[in-house]
């Protein structure tokens, strides 16, 4: 067990896709506040990742549309009306300052991340500042400008056979299956609303082509679909895939927008239907990257995303929010939850079991897990270890740099004065699954007793 590394830069909270826009990468500082107050540094490797360059950039995109990110600016973008068109840069996607950098800094995580596990050097590596599924080859799409995600794939593929990429976004993962829709290497797997809906693509028939058909795998659902009914669908899918197509490592994409009550979604997820997704894929103990992705009501995505890192690093984090930087965000309550509202449910079972036996039928002739030809793996990217040790500040203060402090991990046999042992929960002795069984039945219980007293006070 090699344990967790997660991806973090400083300045990622600073950039600000501008006035009104929904997306906002401040949210990511926020998740990362929890994280850090919660105690979960001492479960965790921590890491800064290198920037993305252009050069590893064009793995995947062409270079023409890299360099237009790395050139065009707010003040200068009246010199470049032909490429706003050409490269769909202008209205969900706006020039800001320091795009290219944002750009840089999410997709370093991600391919550093996949660095590692290629390595060995942790089983599960987090980027909460990549997930970013709607970017193409050459034009920005969705808020999307760098598909982070393509570039740790194609990094993971230097080491690994097969890799499978699940997407519980709200929106259909299109920048990501496109990329390997003619390749039986990559599994993409995507549960989204679909139906008069951002992107409009990932129709249950779309399987894939060429060598890569019936290894695109979309879930289209309906509005709505609350903790019993997602898992009932993306527990049988996730399992026959894991079965049959044999992955060596996963790429878990844990967009946001899925909750209930988000500023564009249409999912009634709780904190913990989302959550028990993630420990679902982590219970197969392959070399894992989770991803962020979308998520539009801040507090509700720093709350699950930090719940989730907790889950990660097999402690159950307490209900209530410990102070942090943001804590004002997270009231009336202050509580790490996320509850699911009454809407209607769209998604019937008669729907969903056509869905699946569709899936299922698709899935047969993917039975017999691809192999792969023996090919020379060019150089890993140079590691530069700790830069730092050497410097006066580092030996100033005795505890060596910030860097080789990252790395410490706290013991679970060690403890300290200063630690409050109240504040977590390993979950290592919780060998079931994180929702007990009967959560569903009583959670819609609980429900359908609210709704019946709301027609009962209509009457």
């Amino acid at each position: 067990m090699q344990g967790v590394a997660y991806f973090y830069d400083s300045d990622v909270g600073n950039y600000a896709y501008g006035a009104g826009h929904p997306m906002k990468p401040h949210r990511i500082r926020m998740a990362h506040s929890l994280i850090m107050n919660y105690g979960l540094y001492k479960k965790m490797e921590i890491y800064r990742a290198k920037p993305a360059t252009k050069q590893e950039m064009c793995q995947f995109h062409t270079d023409e549309y890299i360099d237009f990110l790395a050139r065009v600016t707010p003040d200068n973008l009246d010199m470049f009306s032909k490429e706003q068109v050409k490269f769909n840069v202008g209205d969900d996607c706006p020039v800001f300052d320091g795009l290219f950098e944002y750009c840089s800094i999410s997709g370093g995580g991600s391919m550093e991340g996949a660095a590692r596990l290629n390595r060995g050097k942790c089983d599960i590596a987090i980027n909460y500042a990549g997930g970013l599924h709607h970017a193409k080859k050459s034009e920005a799409s969705g808020f999307c400008y760098l598909n982070d995600i393509v570039l740790g794939i194609i990094e993971l593929l230097r080491y690994h056979p097969r890799v499978l990429y699940i997407d519980i976004d709200v929106h259909h993962g299109d920048g990501v299956e496109e990329a390997f829709y003619t390749t039986d290497r990559v599994m993409t797997c995507s549960f989204h609303k679909y139906g008069e809906f951002f992107p409009g693509t990932g129709e249950l028939r779309d399987i894939g082509a060429g060598k890569g058909k019936n290894y695109a795998v979309n879930v289209p659902l309906r509005d709505g679909i609350d903790d019993a009914t997602y898992r009932s669908v993306f527990e049988p899918v996730i399992k026959k895939i894991m079965e049959w197509y044999q992955p060596s490592a996963v790429v878990l994409q844990c967009g946001g927008d899925s909750l209930s009550g988000d500023r564009l979604g249409c999912f009634n997820l709780s904190m913990k239907g989302h959550a028990n997704c993630v420990n679902y894929v982590k219970s197969f103990n392959i070399p894992m990257m989770v991803v962020g992705g979308g998520g539009y009501t801040m507090r509700n995505v720093s709350r699950t995303w930090t719940f989730e890192s907790g889950l990660l690093n097999n402690v159950l984090l307490e209900a209530e929010l410990p102070y942090n930087d943001y804590y004002e965000y997270y009231g009336p309550d202050y509580q790490l939850d996320v509850r699911p509202s009454n809407m209607h449910n769209a998604n019937s079972p008669e729907y969903l079991s056509k869905i699946m036996s569709q899936i299922f039928s698709n899935l047969e002739s993917t039975k017999f897990a691809p192999s792969v030809q023996l090919n020379y793996v060019p150089p890993d990217m140079e590691e530069y270890g700790d830069v730092e040790e050497d410097t006066e500040k580092a030996k100033d203060t005795k505890g060596g740099s910030q860097y080789a402090r990252d790395n410490i991990i706290v013991g679970d046999n060690e403890f300290y004065d200063t630690d409050d042992l109240k504040k977590e929960r390993d979950v290592a002795h919780y060998k079931k699954s994180i929702i007990p069984n009967d959560y569903y039945e009583q959670e819609g219980a609980k429900m359908a007793e609210e709704l019946e007293n709301e027609l009962k006070k209509e009457d």
